[in-house]
């Protein structure tokens, strides 16, 4: 079967070597490889500059295709949130991988709407709740969940409690990173003087705090990392924090459990679905109570320690790609 993975962003199948590559693009780059594996004949387009080419997977600039007839005909297209590509390959069966919200008016608005509605579209959702708050005016074909899985990288290096009381924010999303950095100042600092507050994948805040005086309350900024570094830095942390707002689903909260992170969170959205209470992480209602937790896991003895760092790693090892994988090749039989 020759399958083209459509993913509209700049990256290409060695970006992850050198630098941070998100989400959606390692979860089609993962996917890719894995069923090239499985002997499909897989095209991954992107945002590229060049043809790069692996055993039974190119990797192509997606203004490549149409043009060559290798690049004209697939028996199937996969398309990351994106439905306007469906209008270009009529013959192809087509599906899309919907990793993020999308409504009437933002498909109308971002002319995503006539090609769904034209095109016969099954649709392949990461996560129930995404599914759940996915309008059915779109009449797609079939709904099916297929949740994300784990990059192989992120795993535990050495079951060892003595971590370090480092708390990660990871997420690119700054809704409600003002209001934690005012909690970590008024209610973590002050009687820890030791606790550090690392911030992945934002590179500067939008208010008036400067990084010297964030630096002298133990708050660091790292902008975009590899995930290389990432999971070095898990493999030395307390926990994450992952408020929620609006979540799909949350790779990075796997990833962090992954290495034995418990992920403190709202619990609102997605990450319902993932953040056990008291197992693989906390579900809190307001920020006090977000003090309260990373001040009682600062505290925390050795066997609770050890009992929330296990958990955490069984509970992610669910999502592993050679767990999600079968789900895959069941659907494309």
């Amino acid at each position: 079967m020759k399958i083209l993975f459509y993913c509209p962003f700049k990256f290409d199948s060695t970006t992850y070597k050198k630098k941070f590559l998100g989400g959606i693009e390692t979860l089609n780059l993962d996917l890719s490889i894995e069923l090239a594996k499985k002997g499909y004949k897989i095209y991954l387009a992107t945002l590229c500059s060049k043809i790069k080419t692996h055993k039974n997977f190119k990797n192509i600039p997606i203004w490549i295709l149409n043009t060559q007839n290798e690049y004209k005909n697939f028996d199937l297209i996969i398309s990351s949130n994106d439905s306007i590509i469906f209008n270009k390959f009529k013959k192809s069966k087509k599906i899309l991988w919907m990793h993020n919200k999308l409504s009437i008016e933002k498909a109308f608005r971002q002319k995503k709407l006539i090609p769904i509605l034209r095109n016969n579209i099954t649709t392949i959702f990461v996560s129930k709740y995404l599914k759940t708050k996915t309008t059915i005016l779109f009449f797609f074909k079939k709904k099916i969940v297929i949740p994300n899985f784990l990059s192989k990288i992120f795993t535990r290096k050495k079951l060892n409690i003595k971590k370090k009381p480092i708390f990660v924010w990871s997420v690119q999303r700054q809704k409600g990173l003002i209001e934690t950095i005012n909690m970590w100042i008024n209610n973590i600092y002050p009687i820890n003087k030791k606790a550090k507050f690392y911030i992945f994948g934002v590179d500067k805040l939008n208010n008036n705090f400067s990084k010297k005086y964030l630096k002298s309350k133990n708050i660091y900024f790292f902008g975009k990392v590899s995930k290389n570094k990432l999971v070095d830095i898990y493999n030395h942390s307390t926990a994450m924090i992952c408020l929620g707002y609006d979540e799909t689903f949350c790779l990075n909260a796997l990833e962090a459990n992954s290495c034995g992170l418990p992920v403190l969170t709202f619990g609102k959205t997605a990450l319902k679905e993932l953040i056990k209470n008291n197992y693989n992480g906390f579900r809190v209602n307001t920020f006090d109570d977000l003090a309260k937790k990373i001040n009682f896991l600062l505290n925390i003895d050795n066997k609770n320690k050890l009992r929330l760092i296990n958990n955490s790693i069984n509970y992610s090892s669910k999502f592993t790609l050679d767990k999600i994988l079968p789900y895959w090749l069941k659907f494309l039989k």
